[in-house]
């Protein structure tokens, strides 16, 4: 062989080693894209569901957690015991489970967190899941009692969401940019504007996950999305922000198209107790100049369920309440006139950066146009959507999907951001809360949901559709999200 033929077989034999090393680095890493980047890394005080993309199950655990088919499983409690009145829970602790900086995780911790949640001064964003705990008492390091002033046949369920996660008060001043958790990735690094790293925990007291590090990229453009998948820039988009785009996907071999269903309940959100929304039959005139289809085929390109109240069509005590506020201008405008606004009347909209609300708003403001509500759309970044329509409660109407689980309850809660007040709806939901029998929890779901259908108090548009792109080697992605997470402990590369 001539030195020539030698160096060229040795450049060959190394470049083949290099490919062979990086396709094996590939495998045990992945770069996920994700529209919204989180405020901060806090999910027990924000409203904000990238926080829960990025962090529930990965960097935080709670007592029980949710699985992708939405079953409630359990988390850093291994069993519990239920009192024969259903008002004391006793969880049993896992052995062996240490906070990402060594420290041993306890009933003591337990104690803290759900004592920190429910105080006064919480600012736990679902601070009325705590509401119904009487107490919380320590038996021991792996065993504690939490009792409840009534039976919550909701309760387990409420301990699995991200709000309710296990945190220590060693690490909690530096929650928000230093999340120490239990999970099975531990925080790596965060760029702003850009992206988050997380590394795999390997002292996780459960299964380690295949993959060794997990790069969460912040895309918040749909056109630069499309482009990065198509670029292989990003291994997945766990929720693709342009629907216009699937077809191409599907009919590309590099990737597979991941389509399922949301909590995500989109409504047109209406400040009840700002005029003339404090006049039902304003709300009423509002629901039914909405054409749901059509935003349906203009902002989704067909993805979506119609929806006619807050409660997923998926959920076993759905009621069908569509034809509540069925699509009739004509009734809309004869409303407004018996409400006194024949001439219409001006107001905002408040349009949040995820593709549904900003091109949803588009129409739904040609469709208000059509009966005299003059709508000043108002494009607001996510931060800005959080301080002045979620907290400062300053606007008329807005554009939004609720991703929490079953979250119905936010209708009982009259200081919520949409400032509902409904004495009925209140008593309906304690009620609720109280009921454990399967069949006469249904029948008060059911109850509710035609409660708030009737007065009208949102403009309920579809349920949002779950659309994941991903390569073809990639397994493991939630189809559905009954939770918002990205569960990396579930996700791998195919051999």
């Amino acid at each position: 062989m001539t030195k020539q033929a030698f160096r060229s077989f040795a450049s060959a034999l190394v470049l083949g080693t290099s490919v062979f090393a990086t396709g094996a680095l590939a495998k045990s890493d992945i770069t996920i894209a994700m529209q919204l980047e989180p405020p901060h890394l806090d999910p027990t005080s924000a409203a904000a569901q990238a926080i829960d993309s990025v962090v529930y199950t990965n960097i935080f655990e709670g007592l029980t957690r949710f699985m992708g088919d939405g079953s409630v499983v359990p988390g850093l409690a291994e069993s519990w015991e239920i009192s024969d009145d259903g008002t004391v829970y006793t969880f049993k602790l896992r052995e062996g489970v240490a906070f990402h900086d060594g420290t041993a995780m306890d009933a003591e911790d337990v104690k803290f967190s759900l004592d920190r949640a429910m105080a006064e001064d919480s600012v736990n964003a679902q601070k009325a899941l705590f509401a119904g705990i009487e107490s919380v008492e320590v038996i021991d390091p792996l065993t504690v009692s939490v009792t409840l002033s009534e039976p919550n046949g909701n309760f387990l369920f409420n301990m699995a969401w991200g709000d309710a996660v296990i945190v220590a008060p060693e690490s909690i001043e530096t929650i928000q940019t230093n999340p120490v958790g239990t999970g099975a990735f531990t925080f790596g690094d965060w760029v702003q504007g850009d992206s988050i790293v997380l590394n795999r925990n390997p002292n996780y007291w459960g299964e380690q996950p295949a993959l060794e590090t997990a790069t969460f990229k912040f895309i918040s453009d749909p056109t630069a999305a499309f482009a990065a998948m198509m670029a292989e820039d990003v291994d997945a988009f766990d929720n693709f922000p342009a629907p216009e785009n699937l077809p191409q996907f599907e009919a590309d071999p590099r990737f597979q198209v991941i389509v399922g269903s949301t909590e995500g309940e989109t409504i047109l959100s209406t400040n009840n107790k700002q005029p003339p929304f404090d006049d039902i039959r304003v709300r009423q005139a509002l629901a039914h100049a909405i054409d749901r289809q059509a935003i349906i085929d203009g902002a989704m390109f067909g993805y979506g369920t119609p929806i006619g109240t807050h409660f997923a069509p998926h959920n076993p005590a759905y009621v069908d309440l569509t034809g509540t506020s069925n699509y009739d201008p004509k009734k809309a405008t004869e409303l407004l006139t018996e409400a006194g606004y024949a001439d219409g009347f001006e107001t905002t909209l408040h349009l949040p950066p995820p593709a549904y609300a900003r091109r949803g708003g588009e129409i739904i403001a040609a469709q208000l146009a059509e009966v005299g509500i003059k709508a000043e759309i108002i494009n607001v970044e996510w931060a800005q959507w959080l301080e002045s329509v979620f907290k400062g409660k300053d606007f008329g109407l807005t554009v939004i999907s609720h991703t929490e689980p079953m979250d119905i309850g936010i209708y009982a809660r009259p200081d919520y951001y949409f400032q509902y007040d409904s004495l009925d709806a209140q008593t309906l939901m304690q009620t609720l809360n109280a009921t454990t029998d399967p069949d006469e929890r249904k029948k008060l779901m059911g109850e509710m949901q035609r409660l708030i259908a009737s007065d009208f108090v949102n403009g309920y548009l579809f349920q949002l559709a779950k659309l994941g792109v991903a390569k073809t080697g990639v397994q493991g992605l939630w189809a559905n999200a009954p939770t918002a997470a990205i569960d990396l402990t579930q996700i791998s590369w195919a051999e």
